[in-house]
């Protein structure tokens, strides 16, 4: 029997999430057969907080969970990466790869530790995520077939869908609640209406898919409300809706598409997310506050997005463009911080909104069951500043890397390389041995996907970008046919180098965007030029720890040029923050493992360190600056955001 909500009751007699649920035997899942939710026969409210295994050190998972039950919360949510789980097409990695990110892709565990933890789980398996993920979680070998259509029942996009989700599907079924795991609900697809799509017998092939691999939890599809049920199938799919603001009217429309059912928002949004250049989102605590209430009073069911952001480590940040075209015409990068101002912050600190949170939970649960001490917040240190020791000139790395030959410039995907999966992260250079007259003019046709670097026998010739302003002149995709006067004298057997960075593919209705040079050629004069070297610069880890700096550091050192420093660490490692204003524009590497992108435009001057990928002693600190270096690397005990 429930718990009213104001029965006082001794913490130590209090049921677990499980034993309240599951006492006397697992009989059924959760059930929308009634206006509202039950849970084996039991009624209950869904208060969700999404954490991404994806975005987390695993050595963290467990605090974060535990933090999110303290607050009060009885369900987590993820998403499932497919780009990180299949990076190369027919190669699975779920923890025990051999890839860069490995480390983060144990989802058994991850759901494991989530039930460990007295939480259920709602998992969101896509294939397409959204997530402000690169490309929308899916993986960038897709591109390389011209005639495969995403999001629809396009035959060679399906095929690949059903083998990965042979793959995936099984692991999930074994962890569903009926079956003595967390897992009470999946979604089918991510915010379907506003795909741009309109095949919604692909929704009917995924949802068999699932019931195929065994599948047999509760099947929800989530969009806004006050775009009606374009994005779902009433008879198929539980409807839930996302949304940040007018709850009450929200929720009033989703009753009205999906009458006699329990209401549930899937995405109320704690915070926001940030671009490069732009100022940075900050909702309010009271915004924050009063919308969380307005949904728990009316009542639904919620899940938060995000209770913890994390982070888009290595090159796995998102992107947008508000004009939904191919071209980057309105092309915005999303920075690698992903705190999304969400009541437990990037570093599993707390903040005034996860007491908030816990507060409301605690008003408006009326179901009461045993919860966890709040955990400390973590330590973190302002570790003493790292003196750049080394440098390396990037085409002196290039003898290292493989290149393909290519008569015109191609994007990153085509390239034949990594078993022919193309190249997915990372940056590309275009070389080119010629001879340049005075005053000659570069020309690249179509947009630049994203930004490029133009040097000649490396000097580097093109403008620096540092500042918002910079992302409206030559070297940017927000300029098309660009052109750029190579040099004032003659030139015999001139190398020119075109380094294009990938700033992260868009996450959402943009599906045949490619990177790097490929909208036109590249022309000298008006001459178009042709037999491209091409070398793939993806910085994985085992190439970067490879790497030998010889060269002491020079200081006003300008151009794209790799540096060293060595942070020694004394005892166990801790948190901490890299703090990157005094440089322009790059990534930051940390024994060998991309931690993410730095930019002084901003909104933000630091990339989030936390301590599982540190180790005592001697630890590389490598910095990619594309511009102009400092000469110390600084850390911080907090993030920074430039004054706009």
């Amino acid at each position: 029997m429930a718990l009213s909500a104001g029965m006082s009751v001794s913490p130590t007699a209090l049921p677990t999430n499980y034993e309240y649920y599951t006492s006397g035997g697992v009989k059924s899942g959760l059930s929308v057969d009634q206006p509202y939710f039950t849970l084996n026969d039991k009624n209950i409210s869904l208060y969700s907080g999404a954490v991404h295994y994806f975005r987390v050190p695993r050595a963290y998972w467990r605090d974060r969970l535990r933090k999110l039950r303290a607050a009060g919360f009885n369900t987590v949510e993820t998403y499932v990466p497919w780009n990180l789980h299949e990076p190369r097409s027919g190669e699975y990695d779920f923890g025990d790869g051999n890839n860069d990110m490995s480390d983060f892709l144990h989802l058994e565990e991850f759901l494991k530790t989530a039930q460990e933890e007295d939480l259920f789980a709602i998992v969101r398996s896509g294939p397409f995520i959204c997530a402000e993920f690169e490309f929308g979680g899916f993986p960038s070998w897709l591109l390389r077939e011209d005639d495969l259509e995403v999001r629809t029942t396009n035959s060679k996009y399906m095929n690949y869908v059903t083998r990965y989700f042979n793959i995936l599907l099984p692991i999930l079924a074994a962890l569903q609640f009926t079956n003595g795991g967390p897992i009470m609900m999946f979604q089918v697809e991510n915010e379907y209406a506003v795909s741009g799509k309109k095949d919604l017998e692909y929704l009917k092939q995924l949802r068999q898919l699932m019931l195929d691999n065994g599948i047999k939890e509760l099947l929800a599809t989530s969009d806004n409300p006050i775009r009606g049920a374009g994005g779902t199938i009433r008879s198929l799919f539980f409807m839930t809706g996302n949304f940040n603001k007018d709850a009450t009217k929200n929720l009033d429309q989703l009753k009205a598409l999906q009458p006699n059912k329990p209401l549930m928002t899937m995405e109320f949004w704690s915070g926001w997310f940030d671009f490069w250049g732009n100022r940075h989102n900050n909702a309010t605590l009271d915004d924050f506050k009063n919308v969380y209430e307005e949904i728990l009073k009316y009542p639904s069911s919620v899940n938060m997005y995000m209770f913890h952001g994390g982070t888009n480590f290595g090159f796995l940040n998102g992107a947008e463009n508000l004009k939904f075209d191919d071209l980057e015409t309105d092309y915005r990068s999303i920075i690698s911080s992903y705190d999304y101002g969400a009541p437990l912050d990037e570093s599993g600190a707390y903040t005034d909104k996860y007491y908030a949170t816990k507060d409301l939970l605690e008003k408006y649960n009326p179901i009461k069951t045993l919860l966890p001490a709040m955990p400390p917040s973590p330590e973190k240190i302002a570790y003493l500043a790292v003196t750049i020791q080394k440098q390396l000139r990037i085409e002196d790395t290039l003898a290292s890397i493989p290149n393909v030959y290519s008569k015109n410039v191609i994007a990153m995907e085509k390239l034949d390389i990594n078993n022919n999966n193309g190249q997915s992260f990372g940056y590309t250079v275009y070389r080119k041995v010629l001879d340049i007259p005075a005053g000659a003019v570069l020309k690249i046709e179509g947009r630049v996907c994203d930004t490029v670097m133009v040097l000649v026998n490396g000097q580097l010739v093109s403008p620096w970008i540092s500042r918002s302003v910079d992302l409206n002149s030559f070297g940017t995709s927000r300029v098309a046919n660009g052109t750029l006067v190579l040099t004032n004298n003659t030139l015999q057997g001139a190398t020119l180098d075109l380094i294009v960075e990938n700033w992260g593919r868009v996450n959402v209705r943009v599906y045949k965007q490619l990177k790097g040079l490929w909208q036109g050629g590249v022309l000298v004069n008006d001459q178009y030029i042709y037999d491209w070297q091409i070398y793939p610069l993806e910085f994985k880890k085992s190439w970067t720890n490879s790497l030998n700096f010889q060269t002491t550091y020079i200081k006003n050192t300008a151009g794209p040029v790799l540096y060293q420093g060595i942070l020694n660490i004394k005892g166990n490692p801790k948190d901490t923050f890299v703090n990157m204003q005094n440089w322009t524009k790059g990534i930051v590497i940390v024994n060998g493992f991309v931690l993410g992108r730095y930019a002084r435009m901003g909104p933000i001057q630091t990339l989030y360190l936390p301590a599982p990928l540190l180790k005592e002693g001697d630890n590389s600190i490598v910095v990619f600056e594309h511009f102009k270096a400092d000469g110390e690397i600084h850390f911080t005990t907090g993030h920074i955001y430039a004054n706009h």
